[in-house]
C-alpha cells in the first residue's frame, strides 16, 4: 500500500473508529455482496418480467419510486457506518436497476438478440477486470480522477436529458458514458484498496462498483444494439 493509500485508510480509522478485518475477509465480503446484487438481477430478469413491465409502464409512479429508492439507497450506503443499514441501502439500488434490466434484456431476447446480450456481458466483464487491474496498478492516478469523473458525468447527463427533450439522438453519448464508467471502475477499485478494511466499507465499495458495472453494461448493450441496427 502506498503512503497516500495508508494516509487515506488512517483518516478513516480515526474518523469512524471501526474494527478492521483481514484483507482476505474484506475482499471476500466485497465480492460476495457484488455477486449477490448480480444474482438478484439475474433472478429478476428470469422471473419478474411481467411485474417489471407493468411497473415500468405505470408512468410517473415508476419514475417516482425508482428515483426515490435509488436516492434513499445511496444515502443509506454512503451515510451509514452500520453494514446492515448499508446492505439494506444496497438492495434499494439493486431492485430498481433489476426492474430496468428485466425489461431491457427480455425485450432484447424477444427480438432475437441474445447474442448481443452475451457479447455485451463478455465485453463488460473484460473491461471491468482490466480497469480493476489498472486501478490497482495506478492508484494515485485513479484516486485523482474522482472530481473530474463526477463533473463530466453530471454534464453528460444534463446534455443527454436536454437532447432527449429536443428529440435528438446523440449516439456518441453512449461512448462518453462508457469511458466515464470505465474510469469510475478504476477509481472505485483504487478506493476499495485504499480505504480501511471494514465490513461496512466492503459493502459500500461493492455498491459503488455494482452501479459502475451495471451502467457500463447497459451502455455497451446500447452501442451494440445500435451497431446491429
Amino acid at each position: 500500500m502506498s503512503d497516500r493509500q495508508e494516509r487515506y485508510a488512517e483518516r478513516q480509522r480515526l474518523q469512524y473508529g471501526e474494527q478492521e478485518v483481514s484483507p482476505q475477509t474484506y475482499n471476500l465480503i466485497l465480492g460476495g455482496v457484488l455477486t449477490y446484487g448480480f444474482l438478484v438481477n439475474c433472478f429478476m430478469v428470469a422471473f419478474c418480467f411481467d411485474a417489471a413491465i407493468n411497473f415500468v409502464s405505470s408512468g410517473p409512479l415508476f419514475y417516482i419510486a425508482y428515483f426515490a429508492m435509488v436516492i434513499i439507497g445511496t444515502l443509506m450506503v454512503n451515510g451509514s457506518k452500520n453494514p446492515a443499514v448499508s446492505f439494506l441501502g444496497y438492495n434499494l439500488i439493486v431492485i430498481p436497476l433489476g426492474l430496468i434490466l428485466s425489461v431491457v434484456l427480455n425485450a432484447f431476447s424477444i427480438a432475437g438478440m441474445q447474442t448481443t446480450i452475451i457479447t455485451a456481458f463478455a465485453i463488460t466483464a473484460i473491461v471491468t477486470i482490466a480497469m480493476m487491474f489498472l486501478g490497482a496498478a495506478f492508484p494515485h492516478f485513479f484516486l485523482s480522477l474522482g472530481r473530474t469523473l463526477g463533473i463530466t458525468l453530471l454534464i453528460t447527463i444534463v446534455v443527454e436529458i436536454v437532447m432527449m427533450f429536443l428529440g435528438a439522438n446523440l449516439g456518441i453519448i453512449d461512448y462518453i458514458v462508457v469511458l466515464i464508467f470505465c474510469g469510475y471502475i478504476g477509481y472505485d477499485w483504487a478506493r476499495a484498496n485504499a480505504c480501511a478494511k471494514t465490513v461496512d466499507n466492503a459493502v459500500d465499495m461493492a455498491a459503488e462498483l455494482y452501479v459502475d458495472i451495471i451502467n457500463l453494461f447497459i451502455r455497451i448493450l446500447s452501442i451494440l444494439a445500435r451497431s446491429n441496427d
